[in-house]
């Protein structure tokens, strides 16, 4: 197998459960390049594209880099696998919904993105089922993973218990909700779509929803911090780029993955044990 965009939240957990993989980071191989898309992809029998540029705000008042890796970069993965015979597994997003409706958005339901990350995620889905219709694309939502996301500063419970130890003054979005999920369910749950041999969109989330506001106090519960978590609606925060306010995915082909409460229980776990095995810093004489 190989795996592009390895050192990210999802593409760490992969590297874990295929130690036999090829993993390449962004700074190995470029998913924009297609000739060097092409050399990669040769000789592998699954492609797992974890390859994404996910800053939402900035990709607002620069559409080009979201485009050109969440919409040029599959496509170039599906012309790659679809010349080398290799199965392709790409990756998208719950923001490719306008979060309009009252329940969660099923793959029957039809796709309204609001901003410029959301139309480079959805134009990457078409891209990739144009050119590979046997391509499996995976919907998921709220991602965390032990790694978290290098451009975010981490995962979203890491940043927030981080934030309250150092008693930051923590202002979430109560308006907006979603399902969190575990990279690491995520990643097993795909192996096991692989195996049974399922194509095209597929919704795979934990079971569940809550809004960012409820996962921010979930994640300070189980750190033992107290902090106050201020819920703010979105407006307030009045971030750049537009997002769904109901976020939140479902869907009619598979089962959903465990709550998304266990999925948190295990993340702190597995974070609290890396921490504590992290070398000690000694001051310099």
């Amino acid at each position: 197998m190989l795996i592009t965009g390895a050192a990210g939240q999802l593409g760490t957990d992969f590297q874990r459960l295929l130690p036999d993989a090829d993993a390449l980071d962004r700074h190995r191989l470029s998913i924009t390049d297609r000739e060097a898309v092409l050399t990669a992809v040769r000789g592998h029998d699954v492609v797992l594209n974890c390859a994404a540029y996910n800053a939402v705000d900035a990709a607002e008042a620069d559409p080009a880099p979201a485009f050109a890796v969440n919409t040029g970069g599959p496509a170039n993965l599906a012309w790659a696998c679809s010349q080398t015979g290799s199965r392709l597994v790409h990756y998208s997003t719950n923001y490719v919904f306008d979060g309009s409706a009252p329940e969660p958005y099923s793959e029957s339901e039809e796709p309204r993105p609001l901003g410029a990350y959301a139309r480079s995620k959805l134009d990457g889905e078409h891209r990739v089922l144009e050119t590979l219709p046997s391509a499996l694309v995976i919907r998921s939502a709220g991602l965390f993973g032990a790694t978290g996301s290098a451009i975010k500063g981490g995962s979203f419970p890491e940043r927030m218990v981080k934030r309250a130890r150092e008693g930051q003054q923590l202002r979430i979005v109560a308006d907006q909700r979603l399902n969190p999920t575990y990279t690491v369910d995520l990643a097993r749950a795909t192996l096991d779509l692989l195996a049974q041999g399922v194509t095209g969109v597929v919704h795979v989330v934990a079971a569940g929803c809550c809004s960012y506001w409820e996962l921010a106090v979930e994640a300070l519960r189980l750190a033992g911090v107290s902090a106050p978590v201020d819920p703010v609606t979105t407006a307030e925060l009045g971030a750049a780029a537009p997002r769904p306010r109901n976020g939140c995915l479902t869907s009619i082909r598979v089962k959903a993955l465990r709550d998304w409460h266990e999925g948190l229980t295990d993340w702190f776990a597995a974070w609290r044990q890396a921490a504590s095995q992290a070398p000690v810093r000694m001051p310099r004489p």
